[in-house]
């Protein structure tokens, strides 16, 4: 049989480079389906753990004063066996700038069994920083195993994140625009729009058929749009803005004393648990620690004193100050929550529809993505809210200027011209240059 007959022809052209369009999008339908599905069933065991650790400790109260053991234990897990998955969200974000060595997965069972901890022996801490570690960790382990370019790698990552943060709060559509939008201020990835949607929807998907169910809220009652609803929306968005800074500061700051005071980090833990299990036996509720779904939904039916948001920055900011493990963004939803109910008292706005703007504008201005908050608006309170939250989470945004809880997130567009030189650095940079500055003032 002559070899010739096995000859391709000249003018052969391989099926993925007819149909490029095609070829991309099944593979990110194979890859990104692939991520939901492991993402998602975590995340169904990460949300069935943390109520078991809710309604433990609830139950039994006395184990809140185990919080400095548990926080040493905690330090000693990544001080000894996880200093190349310690950096968690950061790791994430720095891995998408500039692609560097895989995720180890540990990070998953790492930031799984830290946060459960933290929430069992009462911390005031948050789930999205797991979902997204658990999400993202996972999601580049198939970088190796479809021999994934740099450029897909990053996409991987992004559809990780996606994924995560879809599942752990039921809302896929806001998972997938945060995926896209973290990453850098000012500007969106459209080129990962495909596979975090798919990774988001699905993650989403798979942990409702693990029968996990998520929080529900309601809001009432929406008032027509007029100029005075407006300007209102706007005060409230500036208020929002401005706690977000407090918390962020706040956070940052007792982060570097906890650094610079107790060189052995194990310890750091230890001594914001006690200061935690003081304060909590000290003000005789548990009201301010763990997530505070209760005095969330709380907040939407009557107004709430000042002091509730004001006491949970201070919890939640020692909490993760001290290095115990969680997230920022539910401690962010009870803060602005119940910050819209106490502004219901001065802002001639319905109670809920305050609430339900705090809910996502704080977190909006901390985490800089008005997009992302606003739809987890639409998705979690429907869209008639949608014009005042979406306000309320842009001026937020604008109001907090280039600080936030991700370190590694750069500034990709200047909120501002004012901030021209701002661009490209990582919010991390910029806190150093300011406590630069200050030390050359004094």
């Amino acid at each position: 049989m002559s070899p010739d007959r096995f000859r391709l022809p000249k003018n052969f052209v391989p099926l993925f480079r007819r149909f490029p369009i095609i070829f991309y999008t099944g593979k990110w339908l194979v890859i990104a389906s692939l991520i939901g599905v492991l993402t998602g069933s975590a995340s169904a065991l990460f949300l069935v753990s943390l109520d078991w650790a809710t309604n433990f400790r609830e139950a039994h109260r006395w184990i809140i004063a185990l919080l400095p053991v548990a926080g040493f234990l905690i330090g000693c897990m990544y001080h000894y066996g996880g200093k190349d998955v310690e950096a968690g969200n950061n790791l994430l974000l720095e891995n998408i700038h500039r692609p560097s060595t895989i995720i180890p997965l540990k990070m998953a069972p790492f930031i799984l069994i830290g946060t459960i901890a933290t929430h069992l022996f009462g911390g005031s801490a948050g789930r999205e920083g797991t979902a997204l570690q658990i999400g993202g960790s996972i999601a580049d382990q198939f970088t190796n195993l479809f021999r994934l370019r740099p450029r897909d790698r990053k996409l991987v990552i992004i559809a990780g994140i996606a994924a995560g943060f879809g599942s752990v709060f039921g809302t896929p559509l806001a998972g997938a625009i945060f995926a896209i939008e973290v990453i850098l201020i000012g500007r969106l990835r459209y080129d990962a729009l495909l596979p975090a949607f798919i990774a988001s929807v699905v993650a989403d998907l798979t942990t409702r058929a693990w029968q996990v169910g998520h929080t529900h809220y309601h809001i009432p009652f929406v008032p027509e749009i007029s100029p005075l609803n407006l300007l209102c929306a706007v005060l409230a968005g500036c208020i929002f803005g401005i706690c977000s800074i407090v918390f962020t500061s706040l956070t940052h700051y007792l982060g570097s004393v906890f650094k610079a005071r107790v060189s052995f980090p194990p310890l750091r833990p230890v001594i914001g648990g006690v200061i935690v299990v003081l304060a909590v036996f000290g003000t005789g509720t548990t009201r301010y620690i763990g997530l505070g779904i209760p005095v969330i939904l709380e907040s939407f039916s009557e107004p709430l004193p000042a002091y509730d948001f004001a006491l949970k920055i201070l919890f939640t900011a020692v909490t993760l100050g001290a290095a115990f493990k969680g997230g920022e963004v539910t401690p962010l939803f009870f803060i602005g929550a119940t910050l819209g109910s106490f502004l219901s008292y001065f802002i001639p706005l319905p109670t809920a529809l305050l609430v339900g703007m705090g809910f996502v504008a704080v977190f909006a201005g901390a985490a800089n993505t008005p997009l992302a908050c606003t739809i987890m608006a639409i998705e979690l309170f429907g869209a008639s809210c949608g014009v005042y939250v979406a306000l309320a989470c842009v001026v937020a945004y604008f109001f907090s200027g280039h600080r936030g809880i991700y370190g590694s997130q750069r500034v990709g567009q200047p909120k501002h011209l004012l901030y021209g030189r701002h661009a490209d650095k990582r919010l991390s940079d910029l806190r150093a240059e300011v406590k630069k500055r200050d030390w050359r003032k004094r």
